[in-house]
């Protein structure tokens, strides 16, 4: 436990942001450069270094404006005053983001807007899905460690649960959160529709204001398996439309083959979803405002002013200011 005023090597803490399960956070400034950090302070310090660093390296491994920025890592010598090792203290510097995380949105505020919520949506989408096409599988999303700038930049942090696919079929150890997580999760199964699906479960929570379900015990695992502990999310918020609900449903599905197997899949639905014209006369008088929601996305993510990227409309990827044409997949902006 650190206290305000308190120094770090050159960092000088400034206030407690937060704690989990792995460390514990502190907002600090850089005194040589007079710069605000955020400085990640494990709890298990007398791990091997390679374990210490492999946090900051996946962060590292990756830049992507909805992915909280590493700067670096550090170790200082041991003292008197914090939890350090036997051979110093180890932290991890990064980004400050001015803002909230979408756990503290939620709880104050309730179901969120659509358009805002499918904004947020999507930011989130991005940010997975450029972890899942580096081989990083998270295993711990959700709306706590998801930082929601004062411009309404989403930014997925805490990897410290994180793993490389690449060298292995799945996670295999049980690990997350468990209102978050995949029922194939439980089983130390996760993959990356596991990722989706907790997506899937804090879009839910944005449109309604509450969880799908109660925290599954050991006896439901089995009900969770065959989606028995699942309510539809319009049954708790009918002003959903049946489009959206229908991809929350999709994302949340207990057979991963039939889940989105990717982020981007389950974005791109989003985006592309469109409330049905209406059908009788009683309908002809509901707002249009929902119905539109889902085609503001795109230019509300577009019009979204610096530090955040553009973003190819065709194939997702990062654009460069004022690119008329994807470098990538060809499409016009």
């Amino acid at each position: 436990m650190f206290f305000r005023g308190q120094t770090i090597g050159k960092y000088r803490i400034l206030s407690p942001l937060g704690s989990g399960g792995f460390g514990s956070v502190y907002l600090a400034e850089d005194t040589w450069i007079d710069k605000k950090v955020a400085i990640k302070v494990p709890h298990k310090q007398n791990l091997d270094f390679t374990e210490l660093l492999k946090e900051p390296r996946l962060l590292a491994s990756m830049s992507h404006p909805n992915i909280v920025t590493v700067i670096t890592a550090e170790k200082v010598p041991a003292s008197g005053d914090g939890p350090a090792g036997k051979d110093g203290l180890f932290f991890i510097v990064m980004e400050y983001v001015a803002g909230q995380t979408l756990e503290h949105i939620i709880m104050r505020e309730g179901p969120l807007e659509l358009t805002r919520a499918l904004d947020l949506t999507c930011q989130m989408c991005n940010a997975v899905d450029h972890a899942h096409r580096a081989g990083i599988l998270h295993r711990d999303l959700r709306p706590g460690n998801m930082l929601v700038s004062e411009s309404g930049m989403l930014k997925v942090t805490d990897f410290g649960t994180s793993r490389f696919l690449e060298i292995a079929a799945h996670g295999t150890t049980v690990i997350g959160s468990p209102p978050y997580m995949a029922p194939e999760q439980f089983y130390g199964k996760a993959v990356f529709a596991s990722d989706v699906y907790s997506i899937g479960v804090t879009v839910y929570q944005m449109l309604t204001g509450s969880l799908p379900y109660d925290t599954p015990a050991p006896q439901d695992l089995e009900r969770l398996m065959r989606g028995e502990l699942l309510t539809s999310a319009r049954l708790k918020n009918p002003k959903i439309p049946k489009s959206i609900n229908d991809i929350v449903l999709k994302a949340l599905a207990p057979d991963v083959t039939n889940r989105y197997q990717r982020a981007s899949d389950l974005m791109n639905d989003v985006i592309a979803a469109r409330e049905p014209a209406p059908v009788a006369v009683r309908r002809a008088s509901r707002s249009a405002a929902d119905g539109d929601a889902v085609a503001e996305i795109q230019s509300r993510l577009k019009a979204r002013t610096a530090p955040q990227a553009r973003f190819c409309w065709h194939c997702r990827k990062p654009l460069q200011a004022r690119t008329a044409k994807c470098p990538f997949c060809g499409e016009s902006q």
